[in-house]
């Protein structure tokens, strides 16, 4: 007769990109980015049980926003699950149940959320099984944007993603999401970005859409919000072109949502998820019931997580 040893249980935000820089091509194939990324209080939820004895199997359950979201091995969660019991050499098989409220495929990070919700919870219920090092070893390793979601902060983030320094002072911002209701795969539109005729890299050493952190003498202290917040209306991010070219009604999505005369509105990650920042919830929520999206986009009111 199996036992459950533990019941344990999460929450996976999501985030938006708030601006995002292509700042150079590598020889792996991957980009050097800069990009804030802001957590919001939109999430998944996670519950995990650790059954004693038998093989270390995953198996997972997934419900809520589930199309595309395998339940198998393949699912990030359950590869996070894996990663973890091997290298704390464990004897106990991992069940998964995730509810699904952040779409897949949508440029918000719900996958690599999910991932690093597990990674969380089992780190938090089993102090000292793997080390922090090896823990973020793995986050990596399942993708780049896995190691915000083991400290999901507002943070500047450079290098694939994975370079994070926390930003003090950050607010707590009202936005509307609108998805057009069809799933883009990061690396799909990597692929048309690098296949343009003419990328548009945005030089390190050039005008930054997102305002630079590091003064000549060093951080100052610290990373600030005043410092890296995008100034523009239109947050500038690097990937729009390519994401457009596969799915054209992202740039529909901007415009409605522009016309409703946000603070700023861009395009999260790889998209197609466009956001529009508000002066407050009201204000965000007669901006979406003004819109009426049509039945296949998907559209929320929520709020990014501010600096604690």
């Amino acid at each position: 007769m199996e036992t459950v040893a533990r019941r344990l249980s999460g929450t996976a935000p999501a985030k938006i990109n708030y601006g995002l820089r292509v700042v150079a091509t590598r020889a792996d194939g991957y980009h050097e980015l800069e990009s804030l990324f802001l957590p919001l209080d939109l999430c998944d939820d996670i519950a995990i049980e650790l059954v004693a004895g038998g093989p270390p199997a995953v198996e997972v359950d997934v419900a809520g926003l589930a199309a595309g979201v395998p339940s198998d091995s393949s699912n990030l969660a359950a590869r996070a699950a894996s990663a973890f019991v091997g290298a704390a050499d464990l004897r106990s098989a991992v069940r998964l149940r995730i509810l699904k409220r952040i779409p897949n495929g949508a440029g918000l990070g719900g996958g690599s959320s999910d991932a690093g919700a597990v990674l969380r919870a089992l780190r938090d219920a089993l102090p000292g099984a793997v080390s922090p090092a090896r823990l973020a070893r793995i986050a990596l390793a399942l993708g780049a944007d896995v190691p915000f979601f083991l400290h999901p902060q507002p943070s500047w983030a450079t290098g694939v993603g994975e370079r994070l320094e926390p930003v003090r002072g950050a607010p707590a911002l009202p936005v509307l999401l609108a998805n057009p209701g069809a799933a883009l795969s990061t690396a799909r539109v990597f692929r048309a970005f690098d296949e343009a005729p003419r990328p548009t890299l945005t030089p390190a050493a050039g005008d930054r859409t997102i305002r630079p952190p590091r003064s000549p003498g060093g951080l100052a202290g610290g990373l600030r919000w005043e410092r890296v917040v995008p100034r523009e209306r239109i947050v500038h991010n690097d990937l729009e072109a390519a994401a457009v070219a596969l799915c054209p009604a992202v740039a529909t999505l901007i415009e409605q949502v522009r016309r409703q005369d946000p603070v700023q509105v861009g395009m999260s990650g790889s998209g197609p998820t466009v956001y529009g920042v508000f002066e407050s919830l009201a204000q965000a929520k007669s901006a979406l019931e003004r819109i009426g999206f049509d039945r296949s986009t998907w559209a929320r009111v929520a709020t990014t997580i501010g600096s604690r």
